[in-house]
């Protein structure tokens, strides 16, 4: 695998990976783990969405049906950037809406240029010339997300022909040298496709570097909770990722296990954070209640003070070490309306859909699966993407 990544990715991209990714990710971890043994806290990484705009309309999408988009101006992503680097921290998720429609978003990479992203896109806007683009700043991974195959994809994404284009992305990315992922939100209805042994040997043949599995989560104005997975598909799927990381030459990346298989939450880890569109500082991208807002103080302070973001810290470890959002919406609501958090879906109605939201499996029951491999099992542990956020 480390073979067929250093022949096939640009040399200056290679580079960046190493050095901003790697070396830096990892003493960046080393900062967070040691503010939590002092008692303090700011998060060792952000989700950033810079903009609510996108080209699809997907099931369980978090960002649809506003009553109004918004965008993070340069000069706000510009200041959280700054002030995250001022605490050691050096890697960003960037996420939309689709990231692509922001205009001033290669002007943000080329800026920060001792930073790693990535992007979280869904390729449809990722050609050969924003491919080009992306090689010429080389801090940034494109992580493209694959939905199902030709006909469930285009159920999932609510576009036409996004299955082709999406492939079409991988190979405009990966021609033009770049460290590229592919990420799929397992569903019921791309079960099958995310345990293809095919489907994994693709992606190699095409010279994707790392697969990211999440769990679908029902969330947005189209939550459609019946994709939602059962307790043992779950497990099937643990166990598959498990396995397959000693059998394909492929990093086989997941967001809610442990070195020993146990259920955790990044977000109640105090890992990592989201600021949306609006600049509302949210536990993570589904769980859309704020009390706080970026630019407004500084996020120094804002950590230090935010008792909503303690009191979740504190209280979901209690209930479970899976997503609480899935396991028990209504007391999110509960929670959120305590500490007199603000409604940031900007659909207005998130407290009655949780409420009304039946309670599905997540990743926090079944049976512990431990990683085979002392690889994935040290990154977990100590590895920047530790505790076991990304692997």
């Amino acid at each position: 695998m480390l073979k067929r990544i250093i022949q096939n990715t640009d040399k200056r991209c290679l580079w960046k990976m190493v050095y901003n990714l790697g070396v830096k990710g990892t003493l960046s971890f080393n900062r967070f783990q040691r503010r939590l043994k002092r008692g303090e806290f700011f998060p060792a990484f952000h989700f950033i969405s810079v903009t609510d705009d996108c080209n699809l309309h997907c099931q369980g999408c978090w960002v649809t049906g506003k009553k109004k988009n918004h965008r993070l101006s340069p000069k706000q992503l510009n200041q959280i950037i700054t002030e995250t680097k001022a605490k050691g921290s050096y890697f960003f998720g960037i996420l939309g809406g689709e990231p692509l429609l922001y205009k001033s978003l290669f002007d943000v990479f080329r800026e920060h240029s001792d930073c790693y992203f990535q992007l979280f896109t869904n390729g449809t806007l990722l050609n050969p010339s924003v491919a080009e683009d992306l090689r010429k700043v080389a801090n940034v991974t494109p992580l493209i997300s694959f939905e199902g195959d030709e006909q469930i994809a285009d159920v999932r994404r609510g576009g036409r022909n996004v299955y082709q284009r999406t492939w079409e992305a991988v190979e405009n990315a990966t021609s033009a040298g770049l460290f590229t992922g592919v990420a799929m939100s397992v569903c019921k209805s791309n079960l099958e496709l995310a345990l293809s042994p095919d489907f994994i040997n693709s992606l190699i043949q095409k010279n994707v570097a790392y697969l990211w599995y999440y769990i679908y989560r029902p969330v947005g104005e189209n939550p459609s909770v019946e994709l939602a997975l059962s307790k043992e598909e779950i497990q099937q799927l643990r166990q598959f990722m498990v396995d397959a990381r000693s059998e394909f030459d492929i990093a086989i990346i997941d967001a809610y296990w442990d070195e020993n298989g146990n259920g955790l939450c990044p977000a109640a880890s105090g890992l990592s954070h989201h600021i949306n569109a609006a600049g509302f500082v949210e536990p993570c991208p589904v769980i859309q209640f704020a009390t706080d807002k970026a630019g407004e103080k500084p996020l120094d302070e804002l950590y230090r003070n935010s008792v909503f973001l303690k009191e979740l810290k504190q209280e979901i470890p209690r209930k479970t070490s899976g997503c609480i959002i899935m396991e028990d919406p209504a007391w999110v609501v509960e929670m959120a309306e305590k500490q007199g958090a603000t409604d940031t879906s900007g659909r207005g109605n998130e407290a009655e859909r949780l409420r009304n939201m039946p309670k599905v499996p997540s990743h926090g029951s079944g049976i512990p699966v431990p990683e085979k491999s002392w690889v994935y099992r040290f990154a977990k542990k100590k590895a920047f993407f530790g505790l076991g956020a990304y692997g």
